[in-house]
């Protein structure tokens, strides 16, 4: 049994098309250019037809499934048939041609292959001549039909004998492109018959290694991608244990060790210090003592067979493209833009929307160098440093000036975080119209009632402070004034309504300002708040804690209370619309109506978006807010 996979071949870049027809069963005889499922895009339906004739294995699809070029459609048995792709098919050689001599340039024919049952397409551009030497894949000519246009690319690599057409041709499938030659006949010849066959199972993973070794990947970090590795805590020939750090991570939000996952001695280190990772990436290779070969946490080739068959055999697999390429999508650049395939998937590898690309081709038509120079003379017009985190839009810079003049100084690097929090901070206040309102709650009840569940908060291992008391009344008044529980939306004209109620928690770390989420505040109880937002503040202040830990709050706490002060004005977390600052409680005289009491004082400052909240729901906030923390049984209602 010679068994092939037949892929879906070039559709001119379009990606999740709808298969609507499947033309073949397991069983069937199919010839050259039979058709075996029906594709439609939103523009064009068309026939995807066998590259070779044979017996019907499997299919590997069905309708209603969505597939893009690449994808396996069904594994079919050559033996019997004999026969070589029909990618583009020779002129059948005479009797004395078949035993070439050695040496001679073998010569293959390419014609214009499926193109949706179009006839009569127009040739808009030849991109090739006579002596040209051009590779798999390489675009040959350029058809434009009433709906689309679509790039040819050359089924094997060889250099061009001979052109068959010119720009203003009509062709329909099977026309003649060109003849091609490969020198000795090496290239050419092997690309008409199929390759040596490749098992239809995913091969092993590169990672199963010698018995007793085990490859280590990053493990799950919430989705992050391209952190930064700050530091390698381990060497070749170390002995570590489970659970030993090995590599510290730090993205724009935190700083987490990777621990290990087994104890063993450490064969090899496969990452270093400064480079970026994502979950998967491959940290080092560890010897476990007496066990078996172990599969690495590296994701293995997928089991599904519409990935791990083999190539169709008319032309070895085209390189994937690298993980560490996350292509941008292009949404401006649409029908309306005049460009091939080739270069839409160029635009979407360097992030280029092609609206902005000024076209060089024929009419009007952007070519592969139109998008490189555009890239260029982005990269050549770049300032030679960032925007700094003092400089906004219009506004001048702070300007430089030479501190080691006035005396004796350090140029200390700020961390990663530092940087991140200056740049959101300037962000926040150069978009958002902040106002703050003041306030004072009298918290004395609260506190008594507090200190005398304290006793008993601390049997149940908790430690009962008076943060689970302002994300509880926080959480009701988001819910009394729903207008704090908004965001504003990016188009500017719409906000968006919060359903949840999740408080970040400001705490400062030894790295940086960190605000973890405390998620359902409103759902939950003061012991449960409690021992939530202990764990968060514990999390952070060791660098643990991950990007889902900081990541959909609906309002902020800025607490100063244990270092003093008697009121600020907190900068608003955009996209959150307010934030709650809070300072140092005092005894403070208050008049009852009869006499002056000593009560208790808690400073609150309210910073808001003057967008999203007027001044009076702020008021009504603030006052229903010092309510509820000055009579705690409030908020059981």
């Amino acid at each position: 049994m010679a068994k092939q996979t037949v892929n879906v071949p070039d559709i001119g870049g379009a990606e999740n098309v709808d298969v609507i027809e499947v033309c073949v069963a397991p069983g069937d005889e199919v010839a050259a250019e039979d058709s075996l499922i029906v594709l439609e895009s939103d523009k064009a339906s068309m026939d995807v037809p066998s590259p070779m004739a044979g017996k019907v294995l499997s299919i590997l699809l069905k309708e209603g499934d969505q597939v893009s070029e690449g994808a396996a459609i069904l594994e079919i048995d050559t033996a019997a048939a004999g026969n070589a792709p029909a990618v583009a098919e020779a002129p059948a050689p005479a009797a004395e041609d078949v035993p070439a001599p050695a040496g001679a340039a073998a010569e293959i024919a390419v014609a214009v292959p499926d193109i949706g049952g179009a006839e009569g397409v127009d040739v808009i551009e030849v991109c090739v001549a006579v002596g040209d030497t051009v590779a798999e894949g390489d675009s040959i000519i350029v058809l434009e039909s009433d709906k689309a246009s679509m790039e040819v690319p050359s089924p094997v690599g060889g250099k061009v004998v001979s052109i068959a057409l010119a720009e203003g041709s009509k062709v329909s499938e099977g026309d003649p492109v060109l003849v091609l030659a490969g020198e000795g006949g090496a290239a050419v010849a092997d690309a008409s018959e199929p390759p040596p066959q490749a098992p239809a199972v995913a091969p092993p993973p590169a990672s199963a290694a010698a018995a007793g070794t085990m490859d280590v990947a990053v493990p799950d970090i919430g989705g992050a991608e391209g952190v930064d590795v700050i530091e390698v805590c381990v060497a070749p020939g170390d002995e570590i244990g489970e659970g030993d750090s090995i590599i510290v991570l730090e993205s724009d939000k935190a700083s987490m060790e990777v621990p290990s996952p087994a104890a063993g001695k450490v064969a090899a280190v496969l990452i270093k210090e400064g480079d970026k990772a994502s979950e998967g990436t491959p940290v080092l290779t560890l010897e476990v003592a007496g066990a078996a070969p172990i599969a690495a946490p590296i994701p293995a080739a997928p089991s599904s067979p519409a990935v791990a068959a083999p190539a169709p055999a008319a032309s070895p697999p085209k390189p994937q493209t690298t993980s560490e390429i996350h292509p941008q999508e292009i949404q401006s650049a649409g029908s309306s833009v005049y460009a091939g395939p080739a270069v839409r998937k160029l635009a979407r590898q360097l992030g280029v929307d092609l609206a902005e690309v000024k076209p060089s081709g024929p009419k009007d038509r952007i070519a592969k160098d139109d998008v490189k120079a555009f890239v260029k003379a982005i990269m050549q017009n770049k300032p030679a440093t960032s925007p700094a985190a003092t400089t906004g839009a219009g506004i001048p810079p702070v300007p430089a000036v030479d501190f080691a003049k006035f005396g004796n100084v350090d140029l200390v690097k700020m961390s990663k975080i530092h940087k991140i929090t200056a740049l959101n901070m300037t962000r926040n206040w150069l978009n958002v119209p902040h106002v703050t309102q003041f306030d004072d709650a009298d918290i004395t009840d609260l506190e008594d009632f507090r200190k005398s569940m304290k006793a008993e908060a601390e049997k149940a291992g908790i430690k009962l402070t008076p943060l689970p008391f302002l994300l509880k009344a926080c959480a009701a008044a988001l819910v009394y004034e729903p207008s704090f529980n908004v965001s504003m939306h990016p188009d500017g004209e719409h906000v968006v309504k919060k359903h949840y109620v999740h408080v970040g928690v400001a705490v400062a770390t030894p790295n940086g300002l960190m605000v973890p989420v405390v998620r359902d505040v409103d759902q939950k109880g003061l012991l449960q708040l409690a021992e939530e937002s202990n764990l968060l503040a514990k999390k952070a202040r060791d660098g643990k804690l991950l990007p889902q830990d900081m990541q959909g709050g609906c309002f902020t706490i800025s607490s100063l209370g244990a270092i003093g002060g008697t009121g600020f004005t907190p900068i608003v977390n955009a996209p959150e619309v307010a934030i709650l600052g809070v300072s140092k409680a005092s005894i403070q005289p208050v008049w009852n109506g009869q006499e002056f009491t000593p009560r208790q004082l808690l400073p609150l400052c309210l910073s808001y978006d003057h967008r999203a909240i007027n001044g009076a729901d702020a008021g009504r906030f603030l006052t229903y807010l010092t309510t509820l923390l000055s009579d705690v049984r409030r908020l059981s209602l």
